[in-house]
């Protein structure tokens, strides 16, 4: 009788491990992330400025999307045929969120020549950089960590929380006492 019970829970206990082994499944792949922008070959900035310096101006997309980085204000983004958007105007700043939009006005006016950014290269001013890589275009902000990628497997926008005002309430994480 003693017997008996001690094999049905070994018995029990090994249907109980196999049967578990046959829930485990391998880890997803992560999803990809943005380009590396910072590996393309930096373009020179000066060969891209519009409205008297004011602002680098270029195109991707065989001319299809325009983009900007002005130098005033730190505003960038691009306007056009953007690659599975939800709009056809994406803007960021030197701080704050990125957003797409859809707008009937450009994202830059009194500009009718625009010149190619080459496939496999940046283009930066203070904390912004736009890389192409020939299909997809990356701007981001290295302030806040945001920015956005237009590709045709998927636009979307990068990080659109600072990190620095989006904190958990409670106790204050940055001391370390006790």
């Amino acid at each position: 009788m003693v017997f008996t019970r001690i094999l049905i829970g070994l018995l029990a206990a090994s249907v109980a491990i196999v049967g578990l082994a046959g829930f485990a499944t391998a880890d997803p792949e992560p999803a990809p992330g943005p380009p590396p922008i910072l590996s393309y070959a930096p373009v020179k900035p000066s060969e891209y400025t519009v409205l008297d310096g004011q602002t680098y101006a270029f195109s991707v997309n065989g001319g299809e999307v325009i983009c900007i980085i002005s130098r005033n204000s730190g505003r960038y983004g691009c306007s056009g045929n953007l690659p599975a958007a939800p709009g056809n105007y994406v803007t960021g700043s030197q701080v704050g969120q990125v957003g797409f939009a859809t707008n009937d006005a450009p994202i830059i006016r009194g500009v009718d020549v625009f010149k190619p950014l080459p496939a496999g290269s940046r283009i930066a001013y203070k904390n912004v950089t736009c890389g192409y890589d020939g299909t997809t275009l990356e701007c981001s902000n290295t302030f806040d960590q945001s920015g956005f990628v237009l590709s045709p497997a998927g636009s979307f926008v990068i990080d659109d929380t600072n990190p620095q005002f989006d904190k958990p309430l409670g106790p204050n994480t940055h001391i370390n006492c006790c």
